[in-house]
């Protein structure tokens, strides 16, 4: 969602070509792991359980026709690069057509490219193209709206008798009369700052926006919007999709009452004002309402009828779902027989925005403990949010940080889903002033709220001219670290951030541990540290431990009952400058360093 609120035993060897490290010995080749080929159906039907999905955010990904603007075949021309990172999928935020107010967000047609991005050949070889290397395409599909450019929308604006009309949400004003629009409908806000209605002088009433006022909420309650996203998703499984993400997909009813939203108040019990200048509401009203659940039973019923067709392998449905607690997260995977999500994304973790150890340990344990055993989809940053560095760094330590926080990612139960540009370490990189400003968000919040520019800069492949990502002018500023922070220089370093993520995703891949044991949490009352055991069903174990502080932290994690069955470990990965341990009741990390090895 566009939400603004905030909220192995490894021998290392340079893979040729682009010098990556790869995992050797005991473990074995990550293509051929992945190779759809040599799989079970088991194995393809399950692909999801400990999959690495990658989100691409197209603008910012490569340009191949100098535009500035990056583009389906950029994305294409890296698939080598994507798979011995060993990434299984990529969600790519929307490249339908769009009047790009939101950067895509405001689909004008669900059924065809922006030109911006190129053509649909050009999807359909991206498609081709992923699949020859063990790679997936994902889309974001946007049903709570669509934009006031779309076909539905200027026909439900045309009249009140227009056979569209119901297809959006429409209301009189308050005191309305036939020369007065009255009062907006209630006091729901729209996300993105002020009133989110917004009055219609030829029709004489107001439109919901949950969102940006181009972009007019469908109303679900109407059959008919239901039936036209089925056929729509059924367009894109037809192309051989491995499945969507669903965006702003807790917002797509409001209470049909239509109440206020309830004014939030200090510890005084006074109201304040949010980052826009309204008066703070929650949005109980117009978000995560029961009715959501249906929906989603109807739209996984249309993607189980894609098995094993075209792209071998279950279609996955993604839920970008921000809840308030593990609860309502367990409720998207859907009752018993009527199944929604396979992955509604665990923000639970990823976006506690502090290093607090206690906190990750009980979001952690609630993942493995509290989602009724279904699989969990962890993820810490996306392109609404400010990077990993921005939000966990300090500004000292911070490869370090971001290091530990990929050992979280991968090295926990369940599916993991990055950003683009996280593996080399990319910094948020907001605009100095509102004139350089691209994100709407930006130009209404500023400069409380910058926006998330910051976020969506181009990706840094090289240290030539634009970091490689253009030979034109950059939709966004390149960065000013893309010198030494892109993947051409980390490539080159064994001890890079980029080899780290690839050591570790390989790790995932390839120890039965990882790839599919639960988790046990270790040495609790431990403040600064965190430690988890990973017990495989094979009776494998691996031990995972981070250091949350600056100062170097001894542990021990044979105390505490996590029964481990041996005293002692074989390395299978370390933060640089970490030891071996002699024994698992002293083991040594550095500042925010990672320890994870094999129980022996």
């Amino acid at each position: 969602m566009h939400w603004t609120k905030r909220i192995a035993a490894c021998t290392l060897a340079l893979v040729a070509g682009v010098g990556m490290l790869a995992v050797s010995g005991e473990l074995s080749s990550q293509a051929a792991a992945q190779s759809p080929a040599a799989a079970s159906n088991s194995n393809l039907e399950n692909w999801w359980k400990n999959a690495v999905i990658y989100e691409i955010y197209p603008r910012s990904f490569q340009d191949t026709n100098g535009d500035g603007i990056g583009d389906l075949n950029g994305i294409t021309s890296h698939l080598d690069y994507l798979e011995k990172l060993g990434v299984d999928a990529i969600w790519l935020t929307p490249c339908f057509p769009s009047p790009q107010i939101d950067f895509g967000y405001d689909i004008s047609d669900y059924e065809a490219i922006d030109p911006q991005y190129g053509t649909m050949a050009d999807f359909d070889r991206l498609v081709a193209e992923g699949k020859k290397h063990h790679i997936r395409i994902m889309l974001d599909m946007v049903m709570n709206h669509t934009s006031d450019k779309h076909k539905w929308f200027l026909e439900s604006r045309s009249s009140k008798d227009n056979p569209y009309r119901d297809w959006y949400v429409w209301h009189d004003g308050k005191g309305e009369t036939a020369t007065d629009k009255g009062e907006v409908p209630n006091n729901w806000q729209s996300d993105f700052g002020h009133s989110a209605w917004e009055w219609d002088p030829t029709t004489r009433q107001y439109y919901y926006h949950k969102f940006y006022i181009q972009q007019p909420d469908l109303d679900w309650n109407n059959p008919k919007v239901h039936e036209a996203f089925k056929e729509i998703i059924r367009f894109w499984l037809n192309k051989g999709v491995g499945g969507f993400r669903f965006d702003a997909i807790t917002t797509l009813f409001e209470d049909p009452a239509m109440r206020d939203d309830e004014i939030l108040k200090d510890k005084d019990g006074k109201s304040y004002l949010n980052d826009y200048g309204d008066v703070a509401l929650n949005d109980t009203m117009t978000n995560n309402l029961p009715a959501v659940h249906p929906v989603m039973q109807e739209m996984r019923a249309v993607s189980d009828e894609y098995k094993l067709d075209v792209f071998p392998g279950t279609r996955v449905l993604i839920g970008e779902t921000y809840l308030p607690n593990v609860a309502e997260l367990a409720k998207q995977y859907g009752p018993s027989g009527k199944p929604e999500f396979h992955l509604p994304m665990d923000t639970q973790i990823g976006f506690i925005n502090k290093l607090d150890v206690e906190t990750f340990r009980q979001r952690l344990n609630d993942a493995e403990t509290k989602l009724n055993g279904n699989i969990p989809l962890i993820v810490f940053d996306n392109h609404d949010n400010p990077r990993l560095d921005a939000r966990y760094g300090d500004g000292v330590h911070n490869e370090a940080i971001e290091r530990m926080i990929a050992a979280m990612l991968f090295a926990s139960r369940g599916a993991a889903l990055f950003y683009y540009g996280d593996e080399i370490g990319m910094k948020t990189t907001p605009p100095t002033r509102k004139e350089d400003v691209k994100d709407p968000v930006g130009l209404t919040g500023w400069p409380k709220d910058k926006g998330r520019d910051g976020e969506r800069t181009p990706m840094q492949w090289n240290d030539a001219g634009n970091a490689g990502f253009t030979k034109g002018t950059p939709w966004l500023p390149v960065p000013p670290t893309y010198t030494t922070v892109n993947v051409r220089a980390e490539e080159g370093q064994p001890d890079s951030l980029l080899h780290w993520y690839s050591r570790l995703i390989a790790l995932k891949k390839s120890n039965p541990a990882l790839a599919q044991g639960e988790n046990v949490m270790l040495d609790e009352p431990n403040a600064k540290v965190l430690s988890w055991l990973r017990r495989g069903a094979d009776g494998s174990e691996v031990v995972v431990s981070c250091n949350f502080t600056a100062d170097p932290q001894t542990v021990n994690l044979i105390a505490g009952g996590g029964g481990l069955k041996g005293n002692h470990a074989r390395t299978l990965l370390k933060s640089p400058g970490g030891s071996d341990p002699a024994s698992l009741d002293a083991v040594e990390l550095p500042p925010f360093g990672v320890y994870i090895g094999q129980v022996q």
